[in-house]
């Protein structure tokens, strides 16, 4: 198979889809690798080491998406990518359809076959190629809170774990998932009081146990979040639906309740945010303010540490993007009920339930049989 991997185009996004290392892996499995000329700058991976490895170095990222039968990326694309798009065209990447109509619609318009990380489960039902991204994310986020908290930032000029004598921030995060998870290390590392909202019990009572005393665990309602939120100093919105919009759990009136200068960051923005004033920014203006509350909503954060993040992606990537390729993706698709969830669209049929119900278009389940999208 003709792999493809271009420069990522998202303002500020400095990861790529991949490493040298897996270019070898590639190539020694029979495939050809087409990456376009300084792909991986930004991940600081040379044209050189790339070409070592046996890949062959595109100078346009037109030629790549022409000459590729996968293309391997990691944010979804943008509308000047649209075009290139190409029946049958296996197109590998985090694509997070819940939050992007237009991308939907191309795709299906297309005919692409669309395979989205964040949709594919392992044998135990749990997301294997969102979890790396989502501990960086979910450490990253106590990181730039603790930024933003700085008066020069807008913050109330708090640091995050106190001095002795002086009471320690109070730290707020709705989601005990991965990213969540992350998020408390980090803020108990820096000596925070937190607290952690989840709706799953046995998820709390796990939180509880490994982390006892040193947190609050919550059970996640409207009214438990709204006065949590009032007393804290830094909230972090990790809430995740796989292949859904985020809810609204964060709601605009509890703003208004909140103190001046505190500092929400949503991780789950790219998923259209858990908080109702989420709106998209990016690294180089990461913050606005609503109501005395600075807002951090970076849609990729993880692409600020873009050597860690493409590293931890792509040892998670890797695997299933050899199998797609060695077996074509709807053998490996049906050997492999996880990666069969992960195609949101194929041959112009929507495939993922939660983003059908989302924009209220036709769904298209990939199985039975007799409804089978590889009929």
């Amino acid at each position: 198979m003709n792999i493809g991997c271009v420069k990522e185009i998202k303002k500020h996004e400095y990861r790529v889809g991949i490493t040298p290392e897996n270019v070898k892996e590639y190539v020694n499995n029979g495939h050809t690798v087409y990456i376009e000329a300084d792909a991986g700058a930004g991940s600081y991976f040379t044209n050189d080491e790339y070409e070592r490895m046996g890949a062959h170095i595109i100078s346009t990222a037109g030629e790549v998406w022409e000459k590729c039968d996968m293309m391997i990326k990691v944010k979804e694309p943008l509308p000047e990518e649209y075009p290139l798009f190409k029946k049958d065209l296996i197109l590998y990447t985090y694509l997070h359809l819940a939050a992007d109509r237009l991308l939907t619609d191309a795709l299906l318009a297309s005919r692409v076959k669309a395979v989205a990380y964040e949709t594919i489960r392992d044998s135990s039902g749990a997301l294997p190629l969102l979890r790396p991204m989502s501990e960086v994310a979910g450490r990253l986020s106590i990181q730039e809170g603790a930024k933003c908290l700085e008066k020069p930032m807008g913050g109330m000029g708090l640091l995050l774990g106190g001095v002795p004598g002086v009471k320690k921030a109070n730290v707020v995060i709705v989601g005990g998932g991965v990213a969540g998870t992350n998020a408390l290390k980090m803020a108990l590392g820096l000596g925070a009081q937190v607290t952690i909202f989840d709706n799953n019990t046995a998820r709390l009572a796990y939180l509880d146990d490994i982390f006892g005393q040193s947190i609050q665990t919550m059970y996640s309602t409207d009214a438990a979040i709204e006065s949590a939120v009032e007393d804290a100093d830094l909230v972090i919105g990790a809430v995740l639906i796989p292949g859904a919009a985020a809810p609204k759990l964060i709601k605009r009136e509890y703003l208004k309740k909140m103190k001046k200068g505190s500092v929400i960051v949503d991780v789950s923005v790219d998923q259209g945010g858990c908080c109702e004033t989420t709106k998209v920014t990016y690294h180089d203006a990461p913050t606005f303010v609503i109501d005395g509350v600075v807002h951090y909503c970076v849609a990729n954060m993880p692409g600020a540490v873009s050597r860690t993040s493409t590293l931890a992606l792509t040892n998670a990537t890797l695997s299933y993007g050899l199998r797609i390729a060695g077996q074509g993706l709807e053998a490996a698709a049906k050997a492999d009920a996880g990666l069969l969830a992960g195609i949101n669209c194929y041959d112009g049929r929507l495939t993922c339930k939660e983003v059908a119900q989302g924009f209220d278009l036709e769904y298209t389940p990939p199985i039975p049989p007799s409804l089978s999208c590889f009929r």
